[in-house]
């Protein structure tokens, strides 16, 4: 019996916020168990600066990212697309799950705008995680 890594994609306008710490966040609390990808419709140069040290206050350093473009094939690689205010610039295929996450832009805002964004970031990957993991183990060891 095959097991396959369940895969996300983040994507949000400029990859340097939003997407870049849900990105972190399911790295970190999943360390390998799913596939992670992150990207932009219109990639910024660097991550927000406020956004790394927002995740820093957390333990979980993302100064090293650097912003990606969408694309297609990141697309069609993954399970399950969650966008973050991109509107239609996500390509849609069939059978791929597709959530669109109402989050604040952290862009131009200070730590204290950045935090709650963080936390709300950070309960939206938990709530996700368990349903992949749990939909995952069902899968592989058939219904309970």
């Amino acid at each position: 019996m095959s097991t396959t890594v369940p895969s996300v994609l983040f994507v949000c306008v400029h990859n340097a916020g939003r997407s870049q710490m849900a990105a972190a966040f399911l790295t970190h609390l999943t360390q390998g168990r799913i596939q992670v990808r992150s990207a932009g419709s219109a990639p910024a140069d660097a991550v927000n600066p406020v956004v790394v040290a927002a995740m820093n206050e957390v333990g979980i350093d993302i100064s090293a990212e650097i912003p990606k473009v969408l694309t297609t094939k990141a697309v069609q690689a993954s399970d399950v697309v969650i966008t973050m205010g991109c509107g239609d610039a996500c390509p849609i295929f069939p059978g791929k799950r597709y959530e669109d996450w109402q989050l604040d832009d952290p862009a131009g805002q200070g730590i204290d705008a950045v935090r709650p964004i963080r936390d709300q970031i950070e309960a939206r990957v938990g709530a996700l995680i368990a349903e992949l993991l749990t939909s995952e183990t069902t899968t592989a060891t058939g219904p309970a």
